[in-house]
This record gives structure tokens, C-alpha cells and sequence, in this order.
């Protein structure tokens, strides 16, 4: 082999070398620092005046908002009742609601046991609601029952997420 051809083997493989570490560090920063802190009163604010604009409609307008027909005992809001979030309240309008410590979940959880995308909780179509654990380490409860495949949500049950604890209410 030449000269020049060993020295760019070398370049090449020191290249290497340092694109690994790069990526190697990149990856721990996102674990340690990767959740945006977002100003939760800001996002109840912005959410205030869509409320009160639904709950000024006539009944019929606001069943029309709320994403079609509901049944008499169906839940209507997911509370949280213990954990850093306890009394935020998420009103169930027939859409996704995703939990973990990402930065773009619907509830944002500030649990050291909660994993980035931990469980989604989504109505299925005879309006029961259903919640799924999203291959999370520390695992998602249903009445100390921790799921392994999608389960309906009786209503009142708590979902437990590492602190947090979630209910389904009317």
C-alpha cells in the first residue's frame, strides 16, 4: 500500500471515530435534557376562550363541537387526581389524548418513571374509552392491573403512570 492510501485509511477511520462520539453524546443530551419545559398556565389561557365559546353555544351547537353524539354516562373530562398535575382536567372530545414526557404529549408528565411517548388513552367506535400502554420501561396501571394489551376504562378507574394518577369522569 502507498503512503497516501494509509493516511486517508487513518483520516477515514479517525472520521469515524469522532461522527460515533458525536452521536453517542447527542443521544445522551436528549435523554438527560430532551423535554421542553412549557408554560402550562399559557396553554389553559389559549384554551379558555375556545371554552367559553363552546359553553355559550346552544346545546345543540355544543354536541356538534364536541365531536358527534355521547352516551348518557359516558365520561366527559380525564382529571388528574395525584402526582405534580394533580387537578388539571382534559376535556374528552373524541380525540387522542397521549401522556409521557415529551414535550408534544397532550398531558406533559414531569415523572422521573414516565417514559418520553408512555400510553395514549382514545375513544374506539361505541364511545367506550381505551387506554394502551406505549412500550413503556415502568409500565401503565389500570386498578393495579398493569396493561399489556389495549383496555377499556371503566369509568372512575385510575391509570397509573409512575406518580401520576389519572381518572375518567363525567
Amino acid at each position: 500500500m502507498s503512503e497516501l492510501t494509509l493516511t486517508v485509511m487513518r483520516l477515514g477511520f479517525l472520521a469515524v471515530l469522532w461522527l460515533f462520539v458525536i452521536v453517542a453524546v447527542q443521544v445522551i443530551r436528549s435523554d438527560l435534557f430532551g423535554t421542553r419545559v412549557t408554560q402550562r398556565g399559557a396553554r389553559r389561557e389559549a384554551a379558555r376562550p375556545q371554552q367559553a365559546a363552546r359553553q355559550a353555544a346552544p346545546p345543540q351547537q355544543r354536541q356538534q363541537a364536541g365531536g358527534g353524539r355521547q352516551r348518557r354516562n359516558a365520561p366527559s373530562k380525564l382529571v388528574v387526581s395525584e402526582g405534580t398535575l394533580t387537578g388539571t382536567t382534559v376535556a374528552l372530545q373524541g380525540q387522542t389524548i397521549t401522556l409521557g414526557r415529551a414535550h408534544d404529549s397532550t398531558i406533559v408528565l414531569d415523572d422521573d418513571y414516565a417514559s418520553s411517548r408512555h400510553a395514549r388513552i382514545y375513544p374506539d367506535r361505541d364511545g367506550q374509552w381505551i387506554v394502551e400502554d406505549l412500550g413503556s420501561t415502568n409500565g401503565t396501571y389500570l386498578d393495579r392491573t398493569r396493561l399489556t394489551t389495549p383496555t377499556p376504562i371503566p369509568l372512575g378507574a385510575p391509570i397509573r403512570i409512575g406518580k401520576t394518577v389519572i381518572e375518567l369522569r363525567k
